[in-house]
This record gives C-alpha cells, sequence and structure tokens, in this order.
C-alpha cells in the first residue's frame, strides 16, 4: 500500500524531510504552503490570498493558470509529454527554434535547448571554449566576467559569479578560475568616461590568448545585487571583444523576454553576442526550460571540427511538453500590450518608491521596466520582513540588503499599487524596528 501523506501530517512531513534553496534543513524559517495560483495571486493554505511580487522568480510574466498556456499543455499531453531528443525530434522544438531566432538579435540563429538557466550557462562555457579549440585556438580556456554577477549554480556558471560577494565561496577552491573585472558604476551614457572601461580593456589586452568569452548579464545584473549600468558599458565591451577575438556571452536569463523594457536587454546598447542564453520567462514559468543561442559562424566551426558535434545533451533536452508552452507563451506575450505595461510599471515604481530615498535606513531607490529596489543600509531579516510583507498580502523575497519586486506582466494598477504600498509599509516596519 502506498504512502501517503495527509491533509495533517503533509507540511510537518516537508519541514522536516524537504529541502528549499539556500536554506538549512529544518530551520527556524518555514515556508508558506500555497494551495493554489490565479492571475498574480497565490492561495496559501490557510486562505490568505497575496499578490506575488517575483513572478515566481522572475518566470510566471503572465501570472499563474493561464488559459492559453493551460491549453497549450493539455493539447500537447495529448500527443506526447517527452521523448529524447537524441535521433528524434518533433515540431515544437522546430517552432520554438524558429521563434528564438527570429526575436533575438542577428545574427543569432542556432538553438541548443536545454533544461535551466544553469546549464545555459554550462553550455554557452562549453560552446566557446570548444569554438575556439575547432579553430585552433585551444589555449583559449578561460573566461573573464564583471564583480557582483550571477550566473547560476552549476560548477562552470558558479565559477563565473562573484567569487567573493556572491553565493559560493564554500566552493572557491574547486571551481576554475577564472579573471573578474570590477563592476561598471555608471548608471547613464551622460555620464560616460573612459575610466568605467579602464578595468575590463587591461584584463582583456592583458589575457585575450587565454580568454575563449566574457560572459556577463546585459544592462542588469540581478541576484548579484540587483544593479543596473549604463548601455555604453556594454557596447565597449562588444568593441574589445571583437578587436581581441573573444566571444562574448550574453546572460539574458533574467532580463529575456520583456524585463528592462526591451524585449532583450543587449537591444538598449544596439549591440547583439555571440552566445545568448535566454530562460527563467521562456515558458512563462509553467516549466523548466532554458535555450542557448548562436551565430552560424560558431555552429559551423564547431560542426565541422572534431569531434564534429557539440559535446552537450541532457535528457530533456527539448521537452515537448515545455517547448508547447514556450510558444504559447512567446505567442501570447508578443500579441499583448507588454510595452505598455512595462512603462505602467515603471511609473509607479517612481510614483510610490522615490519617496523613500529621504528615510533613515534606506541606502538607494533603484528602478529599471519592470524591476524595482529598495537597497537598505543593512542586511534584511528575512523572516520577520517576509511576515510583515504577508500579513498585509504580498509575496516578495528579498534577500542581502535589498528589498525588491519584478511583478507578472498582467498586474493591475490598483493589485500594483498595492503591492508597493504594502512593500514600503513592511520597509518602514522593519526599519523601525531595527532601531
Amino acid at each position: 500500500m502506498p504512502f501517503i501523506l495527509n491533509n495533517d501530517n503533509w507540511l510537518e512531513f516537508e519541514n522536516a524531510h524537504v529541502w528549499h534553496p539556500y536554506a538549512p534543513m529544518g530551520g527556524d524559517y518555514l515556508p508558506y504552503p500555497v494551495k493554489c495560483a490565479q492571475g498574480v495571486r497565490l492561495t496559501l493554505e490557510d486562505g490568505r490570498s497575496l499578490i506575488d511580487g517575483m513572478s515566481s522568480w522572475w518566470s510566471a510574466i503572465h501570472g499563474y493558470n493561464h488559459p492559453v498556456l493551460n491549453k497549450a499543455a493539455r493539447k500537447q499531453l495529448e500527443q506526447m509529454s517527452h521523448v529524447m531528443f537524441g535521433g528524434l525530434t518533433h515540431r515544437p522544438a522546430a517552432e520554438l527554434g524558429a521563434r528564438l531566432a527570429k526575436l533575438t538579435p542577428d545574427p543569432l540563429e542556432h538553438v541548443f535547448l536545454c533544461d535551466s538557466g544553469s546549464v545555459s550557462v554550462e553550455v554557452a562555457i562549453k560552446m566557446a571554449i570548444q569554438f575556439w579549440h575547432a579553430r585552433g585556438s585551444s589555449g583559449k580556456q578561460r573566461l573573464l566576467t564583471i564583480r557582483r554577477g550571477y550566473h547560476g549554480d552549476t560548477f562552470g556558471a558558479m565559477a563565473v559569479c562573484d567569487p567573493e560577494t556572491g553565493m559560493h565561496q564554500l566552493f572557491t577552491k574547486v571551481l576554475p578560475k577564472h579573471f573578474f573585472a570590477e563592476a561598471p558604476t555608471v548608471v547613464n551614457d551622460a555620464d560616460w568616461q573612459d575610466a568605467h572601461i579602464a578595468g575590463m580593456r587591461d584584463l582583456i589586452e592583458a589575457h585575450h590568448e587565454e580568454i575563449a568569452a566574457v560572459i556577463l548579464e546585459p544592462i542588469v545584473q540581478g541576484a548579484g545585487g540587483m544593479r543596473f549600468y549604463a548601455p555604453e558599458y556594454l557596447r565597449q565591451v562588444r568593441s574589445l571583444c571583437d578587436r581581441h577575438k573573444v566571444l562574448l556571452i550574453a546572460d539574458e536569463i533574467a532580463t529575456g523576454f520583456g524585463r528592462t523594457g526591451t524585449l532583450f536587454a543587449c537591444e538598449q546598447a544596439g549591440i547583439s553576442p555571440d552566445i545568448m542564453c535566454l530562460g527563467k520567462a521562456i515558458t512563462g514559468g509553467y516549466m523548466t526550460l532554458a535555450a542557448v543561442l548562436t551565430t552560424a559562424e560558431v555552429s559551423r566551426t564547431i560542426s565541422t571540427n572534431p569531434p564534429h558535434a557539440f559535446m552537450h545533451g541532457p535528457t530533456f533536452m527539448a521537452n515537448p511538453l515545455a517547448c508547447a508552452i514556450a510558444n504559447a507563451s512567446i505567442d501570447l506575450l508578443l500579441d499583448s500590450p507588454w510595452q505598455e505595461r512595462i512603462a505602467s510599471m515603471t511609473e509607479a515604481f517612481a510614483s510610490h518608491l522615490l519617496p523613500c530615498r529621504n528615510w533613515d535606513g534606506i541606502r538607494d531607490v533603484r528602478f529599471k521596466g519592470g524591476i524595482a529596489v529598495l537597497e537598505l543600509s543593512h542586511p534584511v531579516k528575512m523572516a520577520s520582513i517576509t511576515r510583515r510583507c504577508v500579513d498585509r498580502g504580498i509575496w516578495i523575497r528579498p534577500f542581502g540588503h535589498l528589498v525588491y519586486v519584478m511583478p507578472p506582466y498582467i498586474i493591475s494598477s490598483s493589485e500594483l499599487t498595492h503591492l508597493l504600498a504594502a512593500m514600503t509599509e513592511a520597509v518602514a516596519e522593519e526599519l523601525a524596528a531595527s532601531g
């Protein structure tokens, strides 16, 4: 007879035996149990309704339980939920590849479909190294990136996260050693000075024979600190990579599909990378899926030189169910007034959050597109500030010194107002309690 948890003991078992991200087993900070989700709202087991300000870690851009995405999932399930991609293929993968090749900046046109954002970074790193190996430059084995970045939790991805301020210091001794330039501090092109690119330029000029690629998050550094920087920095990096024969990898996992106000953040600099990583919002938060796009030059070089194949192949690569939902999600996005929705968010952020700059205990207030950040002068107490937010009917997930929101694009004006008012009230109460 199967072991079944009942309504009285399932949460007790879960708290004692099931791990959560970046959390201890059996810790004091217990997760909030969700019963169902609809639109922008999460309904807890105790009946409370929360406006989700996180889009489930930036992925559920259309909200929850969307009829269009539900229909796409049901239709694909009736055909097949999965089939191996090795030696077989299917239409949802081809259609997704066509959409991505059309939407991303030229000359990106070849698509590798994989499992998650972290895996897409692994794929991009391997792609860059294998490209140079095929070109006879096997010494180009290292990466160059900027500090305060975050690219994922697998080993290759961890190695290009910030080794000091990031979350992976424990593994520093076993990770590959790469080059790190200081993170850009200039926010606007109008303030650009040559000194802002000097550190990156010095490292490329000194080590370009070792460097396979520069990898960075365009315009917005996400989980490494929710920092924004000027498009000119990205243009300068593109120019340096071209000059010194180094590939450029754009990690658009968090920024892709409209979050910053353009479909992809690198569009704000008017540049195209050699390799682009996509994930998170690609399926509208329904299933895990990611994609790596590259140019014909990169793919042809890899494919026409030994071992005459790109050496990566996940079990669930190009999962048909995920691809079908991704196709529906992308169409849903493009058919919606997403630019207007993002612009409305930006206006609301300015109206509700800029006054917080005058508060004691607030170091900075910043926003771009559908991202808004309150940076505190001291680390947030996650358990207490989360409780204050839940008590006010919102869900956000602070970290470090940051309290931030990235709401679903479909959030209404009244829901957004409630979210931001509750967020600022919770922060004010937390600051008062901290003295």
